[in-house]
């Protein structure tokens, strides 16, 4: 194999960056770009999961027609996707419906709009498993972890640029953070196009597989039948199922709770973003040598659960040092329980068996991310603003038990994790 340019590496790393970004951006935002439409918190929950139902069901064709037709079309085609969905919101919430089309509004037309933009850029949210593709196609397997460590960077740099530009340009416009959103997406669009290479050469294009085979729920059922890791999978579907569902109601909950304006919303999240890539970009491996993934898997969903009370214990005098403290014990717990618990997860099976099952984490995050912020919307409109945070404290609560005392084999997958630096 030839050397790679760096510009397929600049490529990659922006169309990962560009998914993060255009994630990051809008969604500490969505309260606020939808007050002149619905302020329901089922509607924003709906809004909110939208994008992962989408992406839940189009990922594995994505993939599947990138091992068939190449990488490039299809990277083309997802981020241009992106680019459209991205525009259309931003178009949608920067028309004047109320004084020009008062009667489309009243229709309903700008949300279905607004859900039309949010599935089609969740269908082509296949960027980041394709550009991940494309690492892998140009590094030699001995550096294809380095490679790989690509990945992690840009998703950190997103869940920490897209607050921060959010935060700062929702000050001045909150539609602007939008435009800059598009802005990057149609940089990332042009690169692709002109830049990147194909790295999928036509002797490795694979067949088509068989339409089950592309099913998402196929392969969860696969994976739940599986009793080895049946239970320590539920556990993962609910902690994404919790955690995304009361932190889709978080920035409505600090707007109507605290009067809380884009900024500050967005400057919660970034801390979010700043502790996560903390933990897991330098932490995870040293805490993992030293206390195995069993024990850091509880201590994180203890801090999640510490994190998630304190929000609603939280009153307009202390709002700003309370709140900051929760979402950054949030983003701790959270940055431990998920690498642990599917490292948990691979310990339980062999090698033949880690693919299957490691690739349906990934369907279960996506549909617990849809499930959740319904429920958590649907708590909050009908049984009050707190509820969505006991729910998810019940919820995860759960989740602990599950991982504690529940497994099949319990005794063995303490050992497991107790012992993490003996493998």
């Amino acid at each position: 194999m030839s050397l790679p340019r760096p510009s397929t590496f600049f490529c990659a790393f922006l169309t990962l960056l560009n998914d993060r970004l255009g994630e990051s951006i809008v969604f500490p935002l969505l309260p606020f770009l939808l007050a002149g439409f619905t302020s329901d918190g089922r509607v924003l929950g709906l809004l909110a999961g939208s994008y992962a139902v989408a992406q839940f069901a189009f990922t594995p064709l994505i993939g599947a027609l990138s091992d068939h037709y190449g990488r490039k079309p299809v990277i083309s085609v997802c981020v241009a996707g992106s680019v459209l969905g991205l525009a259309l919101f931003a178009l949608t919430i920067s028309l004047p419906w109320a004084s020009l089309w008062p009667a489309a509004q009243a229709a309903g037309l700008p949300l279905a709009l607004l859900f039309g933009a949010r599935l089609i850029d969740g269908v082509s949210g296949g960027t980041a498993a394709t550009a991940s593709a494309v690492l892998a196609d140009i590094s030699p397997p001995e550096k294809r972890a380095k490679a790989f460590g690509l990945i992690g960077v840009a998703f950190g740099l997103g869940f920490i640029l897209g607050p921060a530009l959010g935060g700062l340009l929702g000050q001045i416009n909150v539609t602007l953070p939008l435009l800059v959103a598009v802005a990057i997406a149609m940089l990332n669009l042009v690169l692709v196009l002109t830049v990147l290479p194909e790295t999928h050469p036509p002797d490795a294009r694979r067949a088509m597989p068989r339409k089950r085979d592309l099913n998402p729920f196929a392969a969860l059922q696969r994976v739940f039948t599986n009793p080895q890791v049946r239970r320590l999978c539920v556990a993962f579907f609910l902690f994404f199922l919790a955690f995304n569902g009361f932190t889709a109601v978080l920035v409505l909950y600090f707007k109507q709770a605290f009067n809380w304006g884009p900024g500050l919303a967005a400057s919660a999240f970034l801390v979010v973003g700043v502790v996560a890539t903390v933990v897991q970009g330098g932490l995870i491996g040293p805490l993992v040598k030293r206390f195995g993934e069993w024990r850091l898997t509880l201590a994180g969903l203890g801090f999640v659960i510490a994190g998630c009370l304190l929000i609603p214990l939280a009153t307009r005098a202390n709002a700003q040092p309370v709140v900051f403290s929760a979402v950054a014990i949030l983003a701790l717990g959270t940055g431990l329980v998920t690498p642990c618990l599917r490292s948990l997860v691979s310990r339980r099976l062999d090698s033949e068996g880690q693919g299957a099952a490691l690739g349906s984490l990934q369907g279960l995050q996506s549909l617990g991310s849809f499930v959740g912020p319904p429920l958590a919307g649907l708590a909050y409109e009908t049984t009050g603003r707190q509820s969505p945070f006991w729910l998810g404290i019940a919820l995860l609560v759960g989740v602990a038990l599950l991982v504690a005392g529940g497994l099949p084999g319990r005794n063995s997958a303490m050992t497991a994790g107790l012992h993490g630096s003996d493998s």
